[in-house]
């Protein structure tokens, strides 16, 4: 048990932009528990982490709940740092022992925010549970809310309370559970019993009905889905900005329509992913290099990389590895889905980046240069920039996905399949929105290929057939299936039958957002593109690692030269996964670019001071009754204050302090008709 006496409480004014913090100063007198290896910050980040796995997989939930545990983890490391300013509480406290201050004061804070957000997990006894146990064994109290005082406990409370009050009025429905009662989708749902579907908007969202329904992670999921997170580009962001006409955030522009404005691009796309799920056979031949010599190094947005010429780390080619590109394909389709153990994309970057640090011979230095960080202040630093820019991706992607409403790969091959062929106005079976033919790969059953011997034996003449994957088989622990050939309108993704695809729409990929976004943050902090070492790997193990079905047939060691290269990888597993298509995948990417950097650079601000001296930036709209609103950038964590005056000598408050919490505030007083009025925004205590 770790016991404290106060020994002094002074405030302190003499700050910049007249930035007050209660300034505590107290001893540590006993401490009975030694501080792990790992950093506490690492600690509850592998918490997080954990609750996850345990949780539903709701990719944009996860994202603010990983950011705000690092903020709260962050905030509370800044209450005793001199230059660093929190996000959204800041006082500053001394001790003693800085160290251990530091490890009591981030674990409360970040016990609380976990324990008030995964109490809503689907296994929140569990959760709660595991949590509760792991302040235990670091020697703390988890029943300890206290929030007066000066010890450390009290100091993680605070900031814990901060965070959560902060994260009330997020827009983000935390208090029903994150449901959306605004949306309804315009198609009814596609029943995957039956062949086929019926939609009512060809281009619009489709919900999946099930006889049953599981998540990735085994929890029972609703027969009919439900949109995930329809309102979460509501949610409030972190750098995000809505700029002038725009509705939602760093909007990329309508998706391709089939039989409206990018026609052509639409019905490519839908090739492509019928093409990606042919590659998905492990006997078929055909072999791919997954090394670094071939692949990566693309230009954002696109798959034009022809991979990397050497290893920095050792000035040598990278070896090739040529595996069946079956088994490339299903692992990556697998690997990226929600992570190795069902922590969602946002999770998996965590983990990703965890790996990272842990590499023999990873240095600590922002950028790459200057001193090295010891491991509490680099993950508290590397947690808050990382996680602020996968919330931002989610808030971002979900946002785009809510405003297009785009159709997934499941419904549109099925709908095109059903109808029939657009390649021929004379042939059989045709129909305007059907699929192109392609030898090989799309084709219209007839009476001779449908004879003995031939390649569509089985199959009806006049209806659609795709060389695709053929679906789970009956034992997955010992069987794979292979490509073959079947009707269009029964085609599955490379998934478990009983996900099949995500409950939200598909423009853009949350996986592609998520992962740029966090492989900006790895670079511009570690001052390099390259993973340590040169390279990154993961093992794939023959016959063991799949779960969808028996494979890879052979050994495959996943391996990126660089974040982006691993980030761009998980987009394309999608498009083998049956997820997505490319257009869903490049734009996400540079979604995730923009959220990254913007992430990256607010965060390094916080980390010196200097976020404190950004300039005030105000406009004006003066209405008929000479009542002036003055509206200014604003951040959270910052009190503002409106001062004005007739003369710019005499300005005087016009306001008491008014917390930032949204990117605009705003402030209306009456100015007096036929002279001048003048206006001044400062930053003051929160």
């Amino acid at each position: 048990m770790k016991e404290c006496k106060l020994l002094a409480l002074t405030y302190d004014h003499a700050l910049p932009n007249s930035m007050i913090r209660l300034s505590i100063v107290f001893v540590v007198l006993f401490v009975q528990q030694q501080l792990p290896a790992a950093s506490i910050a690492r600690v509850w980040n592998e918490q997080n982490l954990a609750a996850i796995r345990l949780d539903f997989p709701n990719p944009p939930v996860h994202a603010r709940n990983l950011f705000h545990t690092s903020v709260a983890m962050w905030d509370a490391w800044a209450c005793y740092d001199t230059n660093a300013i929190g996000y959204l509480h800041n006082e500053w406290a001394t001790a003693n022992d800085v160290a251990t201050a530091r490890h009591e004061a981030i674990s409360y804070a970040a016990y609380r925010v976990l324990a008030h957000r995964y109490a809503l997990s689907v296994n929140a006894g569990t959760s709660l549970g595991i949590l509760a146990t792991q302040m235990i064994s670091l020697g703390y109290d988890p029943g300890n809310a206290n929030t007066n005082g000066s010890s450390a406990l009290a100091v993680g409370n605070r900031v814990a309370a901060t965070v959560l009050d902060f994260a009330l009025s997020d827009r983000s429905n935390e208090n029903i559970t994150y449901a959306d009662p605004t949306y309804a989708p315009v198609n009814q749902p596609l029943i995957l019993a039956h062949t086929g579907t019926t939609l009512f908007d060809l281009n619009r969202w489709q919900p999946l009905a099930f006889d049953v329904a599981f998540t990735q992670n085994g929890l029972v999921a609703s027969e009919i889905q439900i949109f995930v997170g329809s309102h979460w580009g509501a949610v409030r962001p972190y750098t995000l900005q809505l700029q002038p006409n725009e509705t939602i955030y760093l909007d990329p522009g309508a998706p391709p329509y089939l039989g409206g404005v990018g026609d052509a691009d639409y019905r490519a796309g839908i090739v492509s992913a019928i093409d990606y799920s042919s590659r998905l056979d492990p006997t078929d031949g055909n072999t791919i290099d997954i090394s670094p010599a071939s692949r990566g190094n693309n230009t954002l947005g696109q798959n034009d990389g022809s991979g990397h010429a050497a290893n920095p780390a050792t000035g040598q080619p990278y070896a090739p590895q040529l595996v069946p590109h079956g088994d490339y394909g299903r692992v990556v389709a697998e690997f990226w889905a929600d992570g190795p153990d069902s922590e969602t994309p946002p999770g998996h970057w965590n983990k990703l980046a965890n790996d990272v640090v842990d590499h023999p011979s990873f240095q600590r230095r922002i950028g790459g240069t200057g001193p090295v960080l010891d491991e509490l202040e680099w993950d508290v630093k590397m947690y808050f920039a990382l996680n602020a820019a996968v919330h931002d991706a989610a808030i971002a992607a979900w946002g785009c996905k809510r405003k297009y409403d785009y159709i997934r790969p499941i419904s549109s091959i099925r709908y095109m399949g059903g109808v029939g062929q657009s390649s021929d106005p004379n042939g059989t079976s045709y129909h305007v929105n059907g699929l192109p033919l392609i030898p090989g790969l799309i084709e219209l059953v007839t009476l001779e290929t449908s004879a003995a011997g031939q390649r569509h034996l089985g199959l009806v003449p006049g209806r659609i057939a795709i060389h695709v994957w053929g679906g789970e088989p009956a034992n997955p622990d010992t069987e794979f299936t292979g490509t073959k050939w079947i009707y269009a309108d029964n085609w599955l993704p490379y998934q478990r039958d009983t996900f099949v695809t995500p409950a939200f729409a598909g423009y853009v990929s949350g996986h592609s957002a998520f992962s740029r976004a966090a492989a900006e943050v790895l670079t511009l902090m570690t001052g390099s593109a390259f993973f340590p070492g040169g390279i990154g790997t993961f093992h794939a193990a023959r016959n063991e690692y799949l779960e969808f079905e028996e494979g890879p047939s052979v050994d495959v060691n996943l391996q990126w030269a660089t974040y982006y290269d691993a980030a761009d990888e998980a987009g394309i597993s999608r498009i083998y996964g049956g997820i997505h298509v490319p257009v869903d995948d490049g734009p996400g990417r540079i979604t995730g670019s923009q959220c990254g950097i913007r992430a990256w650079e607010r965060a390094s601000k916080y980390f010196d001071g200097s976020i404190a001296a950004d300039a005030v930036s105000i406009d004006f709209a003066v209405d008929a009754s000479t009542n002036c609103t003055v509206l200014w950038n604003s951040l959270p964590g910052f009190g503002y204050q409106v001062e004005g005056s007739s003369s710019l000598s005499t300005l005087t408050p016009l306001s008491n302090s008014l917390r930032g919490n949204e990117s605009t505030n705003e402030f209306t007083h009456p100015v007096p008709g036929g002279g001048r009025f003048f206006f001044r925004v400062k930053k003051t205590a929160p």
